[in-house]
């Protein structure tokens, strides 16, 4: 298997607190790859240890095969990073922004001038070239932060929160891109708390809680696995449906003021309940990734 990152027994300490706790995983070259988990998993500073922001606290990190304690120059060179912030140059115009981070990958000039004109090309804002980044949207400064950390021709994207605070619009417009980007063989791993950014882009993912791995597969796997075909949600559940729930064993959250029914055999149940118990509100729906994340790391609110 060609892995263009392995990670083997990753820590992270910040004095006392650990935020990263012996995790594991492989990116295997042209996937995407995602990194899931609430408020406080562990999931940013993972990218940030993967990406050389951060140092490893212990543990082996290697990306394109070179261990990112000894080869961290070599490995800037060949990754793209798109951070969280919009951390554009206020003062440059779009063009410009793309044209001076260029420098420091040492491209030369005319050649970073027409990367960066086939990259404003690529996200859709040729035609807003000369303006000021703060002049533009939020959708459109995401888009321009992308094409940044594309102008070194990168092997593999980091993309953290890459959507975070866009319209729909403008989500699937990055989305677009990123589906694109992978089709030319490029490899993407990226954090999100958007579920359905990452059933709809990653190959496989994991999902972290207090610094660790609760599980790693394929999305729709992870589905079937954890959850089932569909999930019933009844509003305000009777004591007499509570109890008919428990006797037919049916795998079942009970969150006080609404209950949760995981099934593969979602209609049938659904139909039986809603003729003999027809004073409840029932929704069915067919199981999401979202359903995996809550039932795996709770429902509480995190700060």
């Amino acid at each position: 298997m060609d892995y263009i990152v392995e990670v083997e027994h990753l820590r992270k300490t910040f004095g006392d607190f650990v935020a990263v706790d012996d995790i594991s995983f492989q990116v295997i070259r042209g996937e995407c790859f995602g990194i899931l988990g609430p408020n406080g998993a562990g999931k940013t500073t993972t990218i940030r240890m993967l990406y050389g922001f951060s140092p490893i606290t212990d543990g082996s990190l290697k990306l394109f095969g070179l261990n990112i304690s000894t080869r961290l120059r070599e490995i800037k060179s060949r990754i793209g990073v798109c951070q969280q912030e919009n951390n554009l140059d206020p003062d440059l115009d779009v063009l410009k922004n793309l044209e001076v981070y260029a420098r420091y990958f040492d491209i030369p000039a005319k050649d970073a001038h027409e990367m960066a004109l086939e990259l404003l090309r690529f996200i859709g804002l040729d035609h807003r070239k000369n303006m000021k980044s703060t002049e533009l949207s939020g959708g459109m400064m995401r888009r321009l932060v992308l094409a940044r950390a594309l102008i070194n021709s990168p092997e593999l994207l980091f993309l953290d929160e890459p959507t975070t605070g866009l319209d729909p619009q403008s989500r699937h417009q990055v989305w677009e891109r990123l589906e694109r980007l992978k089709s030319q063989g490029i490899s993407i791993l990226l954090t999100t708390h958007n579920m359905d950014e990452a059933s709809y882009l990653c190959d496989r993912l994991i999902i972290m809680d207090q610094g660790r791995i609760l599980v790693l597969g394929e999305p729709i796997e992870l589905i079937k696995k954890y959850v089932g075909r569909n999930v019933i949600e009844i509003a305000e559940p009777s004591k007499e449906l509570q109890a008919h729930i428990k006797s037919k064993g049916l795998e079942h959250e009970n969150t006080g003021r609404r209950l949760i029914i995981y099934s593969e055999d979602g209609e049938n149940i659904f139909h039986e309940m809603s003729s003999n118990y027809c004073k409840e509100d029932y929704t069915l729906r067919m199981a999401t990734l979202e359903d995996v994340f809550l039932k795996l790391t709770g429902r509480e609110l995190r700060e």
